[in-house]
């Protein structure tokens, strides 16, 4: 399956730069650009691509409401949004994902994030960048004073503890000296334990647990 992507930006650099990540992955294709919201509305209602990555700040019509035009609760057959900014603030974060976004991300992220935010999206998972989740969980969690690792192992408590610093699977693979692929196999695995869906849920019972340190 080749995974057809929308970028919406009104920087012709940024959407240059993200058409040529998207370009070098196997599984993807880029299928439009949009410079403001109004044309984003339009090419993706009319492309209906598997996954719209569209900025914030844009002209004419800015990208929160261009999300809630494309997945908002009203809307019958919404599009995959991934929201990709330079602005971080929580209250975007939070009006984002009330109005339908599949992840949030800042655009500093690096390729390898925007990538796997992409991919979680056609999976039906929601990906916000690690700097965004770790400040929005220390401050709405209170961490208890349990201990209990609910079965992980040593190793899977190396990764959720890393996971729940923002880590991305290339820095966690690269700081305990193992392949991606078996950091991918402990979140698995750390997934079903836990049953979390994915690694924001991971972080935040880590985080809720005062397992961080």
């Amino acid at each position: 399956m080749t995974i057809r992507v929308l970028v919406a930006d009104d920087q012709a650099m940024v959407r240059a730069g993200f058409g040529m990540i998207i370009g070098a992955q196997p599984d993807m294709e880029l299928v439009g650009e949009a410079a403001d919201g109004v044309e984003a509305v339009e090419l993706a209602t009319r492309l209906r691509p598997d996954v719209a990555l569209m900025d914030i700040r844009m002209p004419r019509m800015d990208g929160l409401r261009a999300l809630e035009l494309l997945a908002g609760p009203d809307v019958a057959d919404p599009v995959r949004v991934v929201m990709a900014t330079t602005f971080d603030r929580d209250e975007y974060v939070h009006t984002a994902l009330r109005r339908g976004a599949c992840g949030f991300l800042l655009k500093d992220a690096g390729p390898a994030l925007l990538v796997e935010a992409v991919r979680a999206a056609v999976s039906g998972e929601t990906l916000i960048s690690p700097a965004i989740t770790v400040r929005l969980l220390r401050s709405l969690t209170v961490p208890v004073p349990a201990r209990d690792t609910n079965g992980l192992s040593p190793r899977e408590c190396d990764v959720m503890r890393l996971v729940a610093r923002g880590r991305t699977n290339a820095e966690i693979a690269q700081e305990l000296v193992i392949t991606v692929g078996t950091v991918k196999s402990h979140l698995s695995s750390i997934q079903t334990k836990l049953c979390a869906r994915n690694r924001v849920e991971i972080a935040a019972w880590a985080w809720e647990r005062g397992l961080v340190g």
